[in-house]
């Protein structure tokens, strides 16, 4: 891949942002559920019962879903380390380096992409 340098920064660079959200998230996961600890217990007779457990939930969620983007961008360092990095996991043709400059950690070509969104 031409761009090796490129993507390898670019990889890096959205790898420590992840990691740095997941940080942020599990703080304030431990902020929430400490303070809900605090609190009575009676969810159903506290306005901010149910306040409290929606942000967490709300957090658990986000963390959730950095911590899955943050896998796939460790995976596509493993790609790019053994060579397979831009190679649709599908056709097996280049994916776009435009593409892999919104989307560093796409498997697929836009075309192989466009084919899984539709389920076939």
């Amino acid at each position: 891949m031409p761009h090796d340098e490129l993507f390898r920064e670019l990889l890096a660079a959205r790898v420590e942002h992840a990691r740095g959200q997941v940080t942020r998230l599990r703080g304030e996961i431990r902020e929430v559920t400490l303070a809900h600890r605090d609190t009575p217990a009676d969810d159903e007779h506290d306005p901010e019962g149910s306040t409290v457990t929606l942000e967490r939930e709300r957090a658990v969620a986000l963390l959730a879903g950095i911590e899955a983007q943050l896998a796939e961008l460790r995976d596509a360092q493993e790609r790019l380390a053994h060579g397979t990095f831009g190679i649709c996991e599908r056709c097996g043709q280049p994916v776009p380096a435009e593409r892999l400059k919104v989307r560093p950690e796409a498997r697929h070509c836009v075309t192989c992409a466009g084919i899984r969104a539709r389920g076939r």
